[in-house]
């Protein structure tokens, strides 16, 4: 019992009605409140899903895996958690019943429950609440102080069927903590259909009262809605849910997600919490959150506009690239631009798509033809196209970024069309090439899927003063980034690219992998091995993105002249509408 002793404060947020309602961005924007308080916050992320962690996940089913420094490969809201919150979080920062489960079955067999029974209640549910005891002790700031504060985002809807256990742990869980430690926040939908154009609670009611119905009671209920909530729909909402007017929130559709937290903070969420919750917070956090304010603002009021192409596999779905896009936005925000994006799915530049669909097919080109170039996947699927894209941008001068596979693909399309390695490729797509020139890492474990890649933050060193990406970084020697990856380019060919001006300008801290690459003579030719989108912030943006934003706005030659200064307020600031484009693979 000693566990629960800790004046830790939990908030739970829990949905009703349907999933992918925003949960995560108000869980962020929760966090975001309290930190710009002073207080130290950490976040967790429960998804009720069997498997282990998101690693063998299609971005399809749950959008992008994002990777954390211990190599983490967790739900896309812990990116959201940490751009948001500025903070470094682990692989238990996410659970999963099947991690539950299977710390339990673990226990079990290594006879641990003394011959018991082992069953839902009470073990699994215990198993749950010492997680989230244990994980929000854990620091996530560089300051190394424990949090004070948890905010738990327990994923899906309430009523389903997965999260029932979970659901329990927590009605448990708030009389062992106390009511003074802890909170639920209740995301809900309130429809508009335009048939009548009224606001409706229903949903919300039916949600609310099946919550009460397995033990909890909301503190908080964040509407999510089209338009702000009328009075009279919010005292109604108050009403049937037992609630306070005041307690119902208002999450209507907004401009830019800077502005949630601002819109929660005008509604007096933080002034509840201190009251709810006790929380030792002396002043109001509006001067602190001024630099949301101000991106805010700024986000609505950019004119001018830089166009990206993003080539890739799964551009049907915008979740699978959520990292990506909000790096492109940390980017562009800095140079003043307003971002567009077009997704072009890599299978419709290929000539197969030609021959059965040429519309589609011109049309992607057509697209990719107007804008700035840049690739991502896994997989044989697309790569051709993203080949095909890739020496368009080459030969047309077009700013290019290829991250992980794009940058190994731009390995290959070098090969075959400057070195003359018609059938250079990867083992991953074809084992038999006589030119192998990306190849399988000697500790892959081709057996295993889950956990197997070569995964987290890594050092990579520079090995050229006059490297553009290290100028981009600030000039250091080295950098740490995350990876997600297999495969690697085969430094026994190097020398071969770099006679003709292919160059790996940064490598790891053996030398044995090739991490960055950037072709002379090109505006920005630009490959790299990690994944700089996992480390990117509002204020701080990732280097290689940012870079390609410059050179798409034309911005980078007059940046590095400068010694990579940048003064938004003097040197960006354009009344006119221009559209510049760029590539990203």
């Amino acid at each position: 019992m000693s566990v629960f002793q800790v004046t830790m404060k939990y908030i739970l947020v829990t949905g009703g009605v349907i999933s992918g309602i925003g949960k995560g961005i108000i869980a962020s924007s929760v966090g975001t409140l309290l930190k710009s308080c002073g207080l130290h916050v950490t976040s967790i992320k429960i998804d009720p899903y069997i498997n282990i962690d998101a690693g063998t996940f299609s971005p399809y089913e749950h959008g992008e895996v994002f990777v954390l420094d211990d190599g983490g490969e967790v739900d896309l809201d812990l990116g959201n958690y940490e751009r948001f919150l500025d903070i470094r979080l682990t692989k238990d920062n996410n659970l999963t019943t099947g991690k539950i489960y299977l710390s339990v079955i673990n226990k079990e067999r290594r006879g641990d429950y003394l011959g018991k029974t082992v069953q839902v209640v009470p073990h699994i549910t215990d198993a749950i609440q010492e997680c989230v005891v244990r994980q929000a002790k854990v620091s996530v700031d560089d300051d190394g102080v424990e949090p004070q504060v948890c905010v738990i985002e327990l994923g899906g809807t309430v009523g389903d069927i997965e999260s029932m256990p979970f659901i329990e742990a927590f009605r448990q869980f708030q009389f062992k903590v106390k009511r003074e430690n802890f909170c639920n926040i209740h995301v809900s939908l309130v429809p508009q259909p335009n048939a009548t154009g009224e606001q409706k609670t229903k949903p919300t009611q039916n949600s609310v009262r099946e919550l009460r119905g397995l033990g909890l009671s909301p503190d908080l209920i964040m509407c999510r809605c089209t338009t702000p909530l009328e009075t009279a729909v919010k005292e109604k909402i108050s009403m049937f849910c037992h609630v306070e007017p005041t307690q119902v929130i208002c999450v209507q559709d907004v401009s830019s997600v800077y502005r949630v937290p601002l819109l929660l903070e005008e509604q007096g969420v933080v002034s509840y919490f201190c009251e709810r919750l006790y929380l030792p917070v002396e002043m109001p956090p509006r001067k602190m959150l001024s630099k949301w304010k101000e991106m805010a603002d700024r986000s609505d009021r950019l004119l001018e506009r830089v166009c990206i192409a993003l080539v890739g596999k799964y551009t049907k779905l915008a979740d699978s690239y959520t990292s990506v896009i909000k790096a492109l936005e940390h980017s562009a925000l800095a140079i003043n631009h307003k971002l567009e994006v077009t997704y072009i799915d890599s299978a419709d530049l290929e000539p197969a798509t030609q021959e059965e669909e040429p519309v589609k097919y011109h049309e992607a080109w057509q697209r990719l033809c107007s804008r700035r170039v840049g690739t991502w996947g896994f997989g044989v699927r697309g790569t051709e196209g993203k080949m095909l894209a890739t020496n368009w941008a080459r030969k047309q001068n077009k700013p290019f970024l290829g991250v992980c596979l794009g940058m190994q693909l731009a390995v290959c399309e070098f090969a075959r069309n400057v070195l003359g390695w018609e059938d250079a490729n990867s083992t991953e797509f074809n084992p038999e090439t006589k030119h192998p020139v990306v190849i399988d890492m000697p500790e892959h474990n081709s057996g295993q899927m889950g956990g197997t890649m070569r995964l987290g933050k890594r050092r990579t060193i520079f090995t050229s003063a006059n490297s553009v990406m290290r100028k981009l970084y600030g000039n250091v020697e080295f950098v740490d980034e995350r990876h997600r990856h297999r495969f690697e380019v085969n430094r026994e060919l190097k020398h071969h690219f770099e006679k003709k001006g292919f160059q790996f300008v940064g490598q790891d801290v053996k030398g044995e992998r090739m991490e960055v690459i950037e072709l002379d003579d090109h505006c920005y030719f630009v490959g790299v091995q990690y994944h700089p989108e996992f480390t990117s912030r509002p204020i701080k943006p990732s280097p290689p993105y940012f870079g390609l934003l410059l050179a798409a706005a034309g911005k980078l030659p007059g940046y590095l002249a400068k010694g990579c200064r940048l003064s938004p307020s003097k040197v960006f600031m354009v009344k006119i509408t221009i559209t510049k484009d760029c590539f990203l693979s």
